[in-house]
Order: structure tokens, then C-alpha cells, then sequence
């Protein structure tokens, strides 16, 4: 069986594994993501950490042929770069990330957005396994997703396609004005359904500055804070309306729902959901509406995905 290495590059830490072509995870270590460091040290440090999977598969008499990467930023997954990236990895635009793996490894590598990454591990063994079509949208830190076709991401002319954060939400305003978004922009989506969004509108309305931060929030809802109940309710509603309306142009097999906020229980869930399919066309109406299953080990096997079909 043929075994290669994923790579999950995000802009705290860098996960891998050891993935097999049924795959299977056979080894899998994490590091820090030296993210304030500049691109030429990220490769270093990563590929010493794909160096020791290596060493390690070896030692049980695995051979690994490849490497597929799922990184934070935008990338040309054609030429293997990163056309741009937020401040979160300082330095990290221009990085030729699949040359210089190859370089430091002497192993062939492919790479994609790391969301991109996530929905293929989805669509190959999780939530979406089986499905010719999938859409998945995660809402955590921030809000991105993927459509995956036939095994394939819809990557787009540019390699942006997946930024389903950045279009216009009409709950994403306060006081008639916009809210700012993190692409510079405002009122788009992520403004007012991510989690950092979340915990802003508790306080910008009012809300006790001791709560600092978005879990916080969660907490005062359920122990029955009408704002915190508010500010989820509308955030979760927001998200909703923006997946159903993608549902509506994509008509994907099944909607797969990501990040924490998907995760943070039944609360979000149940208003997302409900918006969601207030929104939907009515051919669409039974559309499966499922949460992500692979947890964190979803890029990293959607990484090994590229690889091992690429290579």
C-alpha cells in the first residue's frame, strides 16, 4: 500500500501524518507554526517535521513516496506558492511552499488551501464520503469554505474560490452601519458569524467586558444572558442564510458544516439550521445538512488525498 505524508499549515500550528491510500492515519505529530518567523524557517521547521514522520514510517518498514500540504493563505496550486496571506504568518506571500519541500525532502509535493484541505478529507472518508458533490463551510475563527466536485476542489480562476466569508450579509450591520470585516472590507459575512464576531457584538452592545472571549459568551447564554442568547441567535441565523444561499447556487449531495462554532452544541446549531433552511428553494428543501466528522485530523487526510492522487 502506498503511504504519504499531509501536512495541515495553519497559522498557530502545523499538524502531519502518515497516510495510507485507504486511508488510514498511521502516525501523525504537531508543532508550533513559526508564524512571526518569515516562509524560509516555516519550510525548515515543517520539513523536519515531515522528516521525522519519514523516519519514523521507515522504522516500521513503511515507505512515504509524496507530500500534499494544506496551508492558511491563498494558493496557486498549480505552481505551489502563496499568491497572499493575512499577518497571522508574517512573511509567509511569496513562499514557493511546494518547491521548497521538495527541495528540503527530496520528495515530490502538492499543496492547496488548507479549507480546501479539510473539505477533501470530508468529501474522501467523513461527513461527505460517498457524495459526487459537497459543500463545507466552516465557521470558527473565521468563515471560509469548499465545493468539492468529484474528489476535485473548485479552486477558481485565481485560486480564491472558498471565500465564502466575503459576501454581503444583511445581519452584518449595527446602527445602520456595516461591520468591519477582516479582509478590510465590511458587512460580509464573517463580520457577524464568526466566533471573534460573536464575542465583538456582545460587547459592542453592551454586554460585561469580563466576558473575554467567544467561549465566555456560550457560557453566559446557557446560564441564561438574554444578550449572549441574542448576539449566538443572530450570528447562528447569519450563517445559516449564508449556506442556504450557496445550497441555492450550488445544489451540492450534502452541506457539511465545520469549526468551533458547529461544534459548540445545539444552541448555534439549531438557529443555524433553521435559518439555513428558511432560505432554501423548495427542490432543495431536504438537502442533508450534516456536521463535519474527521475533526482534526480532516486536512490533514484531505493533504494526503492531493498527494496520492497527483503522484
Amino acid at each position: 500500500m502506498r503511504y504519504v505524508v499531509g501536512v495541515d499549515l495553519g497559522g498557530t500550528k502545523t499538524a502531519a501524518g502518515v497516510v495510507g491510500e485507504d486511508g488510514s492515519v498511521l502516525i501523525t505529530e504537531q508543532i508550533p507554526t513559526l508564524n512571526r518567523d518569515g516562509g524560509a524557517a516555516i519550510l525548515d521547521a515543517t520539513a523536519a517535521l515531515v522528516r521525522s514522520l519519514v523516519q519514523q514510517a521507515a522504522a516500521r518498514g513503511v515507505v512515504v513516496d509524496a507530500v500534499g500540504i494544506g496551508s492558511a493563505g491563498v494558493i496557486n496550486a498549480v505552481e505551489g506558492t502563496v499568491i497572499s496571506a493575512t499577518d497571522a504568518i508574517l512573511g509567509w506571500t511569496g513562499t514557493q511552499l511546494t518547491a521548497g519541500l521538495r527541495q528540503r525532502l527530496g520528495l515530490p509535493a502538492t499543496a492547496v488551501n488548507d479549507v480546501h484541505a479539510h473539505a477533501l478529507g470530508e468529501a474522501w472518508l467523513g461527513a461527505a464520503a460517498g457524495t459526487s458533490t459537497s459543500l463545507m463551510m466552516a465557521f470558527g475563527t473565521g468563515v471560509g469554505g469548499s465545493f468539492v466536485v468529484n474528489g476535485q476542489p473548485l479552486l477558481g480562476h485565481r485560486f480564491v474560490g472558498g471565500h465564502v466569508g466575503h459576501f454581503a450579509s444583511p445581519y452584518a450591520y449595527h446602527q445602520a452601519r456595516p461591520l468591519p470585516c477582516s479582509c478590510g472590507h465590511a458587512g460580509h459575512v464573517e463580520a457577524i458569524a464568526s466566533g471573534p464576531a460573536i464575542h465583538s457584538a456582545y460587547v459592542r452592545e453592551g454586554g460585561s467586558a469580563g466576558l473575554t472571549d467567544t467561549r465566555a459568551v456560550f457560557e453566559a447564554a446557557r446560564l441564561g444572558d438574554e444578550l449572549a442568547l441574542a448576539v449566538i441567535s443572530r450570528a447562528a441565523a447569519a450563517a445559516g442564510q449564508a449556506v442556504g444561499g450557496l445550497v441555492n447556487i450550488l445544489d451540492p449531495a450534502v452541506a457539511v458544516i465545520s469549526g468551533g462554532l458547529a461544534d459548540s452544541g445545539e444552541l448555534w446549531w439549531d438557529a443555524m439550521e433553521r435559518s439555513l433552511r428558511a432560505e432554501l428553494l423548495a427542490p432543495l428543501s431536504n438537502v442533508s445538512v450534516v456536521r463535519a466528522s474527521l475533526g482534526a485530523s480532516a486536512a490533514i487526510v484531505g493533504a494526503a488525498s492531493l498527494a496520492l492522487h497527483q503522484y
